[in-house]
């Protein structure tokens, strides 16, 4: 495994002229943050090595250190040539867990505050012809209550639903080389009843941009606009109309052309909204069988150890008759993403906001950056079909409670940044304003699970834990977390009393399943959960994704018709 995870990280926003930088680099655990001090921004190099893009707390890393770890620092030299120094050249890190900073041949480049999302920094004026060192410093603290950490465990060991941390690299570094003037950004905004795409694009510099749409390679739309700069539209009618829909991704791929730039990239057309308590998608109604997917792996942690481990937990997702995931306190890799988009496969965009204090609101500009980073970065993937910042903001041990006007200043931004897709305030509780109202019932016991489900016919509203905290206005109805039946306890744990037979598992899923199934105000269900992590043993699939079960028997329970598809 010389070079880990060689693709380009990011297919939505693709160049041709990049060098992977993963694999090994050296590496030292700095626990006392005096590594500045003891001149490690200039020093050559590092006795230990780490493989990236594994976080040093994964055994693919070659380090395996899982004790709590405040400090690490990478090294690595480049070589580079006169032509590639000829434009610009930006230095990219998919995402590194949690405050970086990063040097070049000793000269300071920037520093990025987040664990979850992609960052850049142009290096040109720091590189030299040939050799080149790179330095980067990763600072974490887990317990601080100022930074999210998702399901990071903030004890020494894994407990409950809280598992291995993540420290430093976790995702592709690369460099990236670009002409003087370039494309920054863009978004795609489609019409699938129109059959068209609009791309709203911002660049640097002035030049004459075009864009080649393609369906299966051959050229379905075309836009140009001479002298552009900073901000532009590109828009344009397709030739030929074929919809994104569920198991049939049906991309578009399109080429930005912006004077020597030239970006490849993908959008899927298709239209996604909600109606009274319906979702739609591409104007027919259907219920979302949704699955949490944590994206932990056994060796890997937070990184997926091949490509091919991400297409195959969407895979055995579809097996199962899931048609999409809540992508639980984590924000997925982009490739992920991409999978996603080509399978046809919806998705809920969470953040990892577990970790962090909700109950102060002057923290919120901690929180806010990298969501918007998270939004940005993600916008033009027609899998995901929702938003949702923050999961079950329980009151902290304190007993300070959560500050209902830090969920609605994030659900503001929110939907000030992307019109295009309902925000759920905070999954489960407590809601304070939300374009969806989805709640969590673990309840395993059939008879009183039906009460909660028709209480909603019964008196307008649904049966919730917390009503006294949280209040229904007439949203549509998702039950985005249940089930977490266990077959086992081994050692771990699931929801409910462990299933003493496969028969009564697959009674218990199957009743659980229908009877959400059969909630008429209710469009989707997350099943809790895909795959085993860790101690937390009540997945269909055990942590490495070999089946517990008849998984044929859970695609019959998930894919009957729903009521309110009717």
């Amino acid at each position: 495994m010389n070079v880990p995870r060689p693709e380009f990280p990011n297919p939505q926003f693709e160049r041709e002229n990049w060098m992977c930088l993963n694999g090994e680099w050296d590496f030292i655990i700095d626990n006392e943050r005096s590594g500045e001090e003891k001149g490690y921004v200039s020093k050559e190099g590092f006795k230990q090595k780490i493989i990236v893009p594994f976080c040093p707390e994964s055994k693919l890393s070659g380090i395996a250190h899982t004790d709590f770890i405040h400090s690490v620092w990478y090294k690595k030299t480049v070589t580079l040539s006169d032509e590639s120094l000829s434009g610009r050249v930006f230095l990219h890190i998919g995402a590194s867990d949690f405050e970086t900073d990063i040097w070049v041949n000793d000269t300071y480049i920037g520093n990025h505050k987040g664990g979850y999302t992609h960052f850049s920094f142009e290096v040109s004026k720091a590189l030299n012809i040939g050799e080149n060192l790179i330095t980067i410093r990763a600072i974490d603290n887990t317990k601080s209550g100022l930074q999210t950490t998702g399901k990071q465990s903030e004890r020494y060991a894994s407990h409950g639903c809280f598992y291995t941390r993540t420290t430093g690299i976790w995702q592709t570094v690369w460099l990236e080389f670009v002409p003087k003037n370039y494309v920054k950004n863009f978004r795609f905004y489609t019409d699938a009843e129109n059959a068209s795409v609009s791309a709203v694009i911002e660049a640097k510099g002035y030049a004459d941009a075009e864009m080649f749409v393609y369906y299966e390679g051959k050229e379905v739309g075309y836009a140009k606009k001479c002298d552009c700069g900073d901000n532009f539209t590109l828009s344009t009618a397709l030739r030929e109309k074929h919809l994104w829909e569920l198991g049939k991704g049906r991309l578009y791929d399109v080429t930005i052309k912006y004077g020597d730039d030239i970006v490849k990239t993908y959008f899927g057309l298709r239209s996604a909204s909600m109606s009274g308590m319906k979702f739609l998608l591409n104007g027919k109604s259907v219920y979302q069988r949704l699955v949490l997917d944590q994206g932990f792996y056994p060796d890997g942690v937070y990184t997926a150890p091949t490509e091919q481990d991400l297409i195959k937990d969407i895979k055995i997702s579809m097996d199962a008759g899931f048609n999409g995931a809540r992508l639980h306190q984590k924000v997925f890799e982009p490739r992920f993403l991409y999978h996603a988009d080509k399978m046809g496969y919806m998705v809920w965009g969470e953040y990892p906001s577990w970790g962090f204090y909700y109950n102060v609101v002057s923290n919120m500009n901690i929180f806010i950056n990298e969501w918007l980073e998270n939004i940005s970065r993600d916008f033009n993937h027609p899998s995901i079909v929702c938003w949702c910042p923050f999961n079950e903001t329980w009151d902290r041990p304190n007993k300070n409670k959560q500050d209902n006007e830090v969920l609605r200043v994030i659900y503001n931004v929110t939907k000030a940044t992307d019109t295009t897709r309902p925000c759920i305030d905070t999954s489960g509780n407590y809601h304070v304003v939300t374009d969806i109202y989805d709640l969590h019932d673990y309840c395993q016991d059939l008879e009183e699970f039906k009460k909660h489900c028709n209480e909603f016919s019964e008196t307008g509203k649904p049966w919730e834990s917390f009503p006294e905290r949280q209040q229904y206005g007439g949203q549509p109805l998702a039950i985005s977390e249940y089930g977490g039946i266990s077959l086992s306890c081994d050692g771990g744990w699931g929801y409910g009393k462990v299933a003493k037979s496969l028969d009564e598992f697959y009674e218990r899923y199957t009743s659980l399943t229908t009877t959400l199934l059969n909630y008429k105000e209710c469009f989707s269900f997350c099943y809790t959960q895909l795959y085993d992590v860790e101690q937390e043993i009540n997945g269909i699939y055990t942590y490495d994704r070999k089946p517990k079960c008849d998984i044929s028997k859970i695609y019959a329970a998930n894919t009957q018709k729903a009521a309110i598809e009717e």
